[in-house]
C-alpha cells in the first residue's frame, strides 16, 4: 500500500518530523511517501497561510494519485485544502484534525487540543464544532511561532508540557490531543511523561488511510465531492482547470 503524506507547509524539516511519525504509525507493508510542497508559507498559522498553501497541496497530492498513491493525508492540523482535496481526488484524503479527533473521542470523553499560534486557536476551534466534538474538546494555544518547534534550543516544547498542565487542572481532560504536525515526534515521550492518551494526528490519520484502502472505501463522488465542473482557471491557477484531468 502507498500512502502519499504531504507537508502543505514549505518547511522540509518539518516533513522529516512528519515522515518519521507516519512510518512508525504504519504497517510494515505500507509505503510512506512524505512531501513538502514547492508553493506557499514557510508555516500554517492562520486563514491567509492556509489559502496560500492550498494549491501546492492540491500538485503534490494530484501528482501522488498519478504516480499510484491509494490514499493521502494532510499534515496540517488545519486540514488545509480538505474539502477540495476530497473533491479533486478519486483516493481517500484524511486531514490530521479530523483524525486525531475522532481517535481521542474513542479513548476519553474530554481532552484538550493544544496547538502553537493564537491564529490557529479559532480556526481549529471550528474545525471541532464541525467535527461535532465541541461538547467534549476544548482548544488550546501556546502562543508560540508554529517554527520554534524546528529549534530546539526554543522554548516551544516547555511550553508545550505547562500547556498539558493546565489542561489537566482547568479542563479535567482525560487525553491529550497534539494540534500540529510538527509536534508529532513528541507524543510518546508526553504519553509516557503525563501518564494519559497523547494523540498525534499524523499517526491516527496514517492508521485511518490504511483502514480505507484496506476496507476499499473511498471519498463519496455525489454531492459535495463531486468531480468539479470542467472550466478554464487563468493566470496563475491557469494549471489547475479540470479538463486537465488532474492538476498539472
Amino acid at each position: 500500500m502507498h500512502i502519499l503524506v504531504v507537508n502543505p507547509n514549505t518547511t522540509a524539516s518539518m516533513t522529516k518530523t512528519i515522515a518519521a511519525a507516519a512510518r512508525a504509525a504504519a504497517d510494515p507493508s505500507t509505503v510512506i511517501e512524505a512531501v513538502t510542497s514547492a508553493m506557499g508559507p514557510a508555516s500554517i498559522e492562520g486563514y491567509y497561510d492556509e489559502a496560500l498553501a492550498v494549491p501546492g497541496l492540491l500538485a503534490e497530492i494530484a501528482r501522488g494519485e498519478r504516480a499510484g498513491a491509494a490514499a493521502a493525508v494532510i499534515a496540517c492540523f488545519d486540514d488545509t485544502g480538505l474539502d477540495a482535496a476530497r473533491a479533486m481526488a478519486a483516493i481517500p484524503v484524511i486531514g490530521i484534525c479530523e483524525a486525531a479527533l475522532s481517535l481521542a473521542s474513542f479513548l476519553a470523553r474530554r481532552f484538550s487540543v493544544v496547538t502553537m499560534s493564537e491564529r490557529s486557536l479559532v480556526p481549529i476551534t471550528e474545525l471541532v464544532r464541525r467535527y461535532g466534538m465541541e461538547p467534549r474538546a476544548r482548544v488550546r494555544a501556546l502562543g508560540v511561532p508554529v517554527l520554534d518547534l524546528e529549534d530546539r534550543s526554543s522554548d516551544a516544547v516547555a511550553a508545550l508540557r505547562g500547556e498539558i498542565t493546565r489542561a489537566l487542572k482547568e479542563d479535567h481532560a482525560e487525553a491529550i490531543v497534539l494540534g500540529c504536525a510538527g509536534m508529532a515526534d513528541l507524543a510518546a515521550a508526553l504519553q509516557g511523561e503525563f501518564g494519559i492518551p497523547v494523540v498525534d494526528g499524523v499517526g491516527a490519520a496514517v492508521k485511518q488511510a490504511e483502514a480505507l484502502v484496506t476496507l476499499g472505501l473511498s471519498t463519496g463522488k455525489r454531492g459535495a465531492y463531486a468531480r468539479p465542473a470542467p472550466k478554464p482557471y487563468t493566470g496563475l491557477l491557469a494549471g489547475f482547470g479540470i479538463e486537465d484531468k488532474a492538476v498539472a
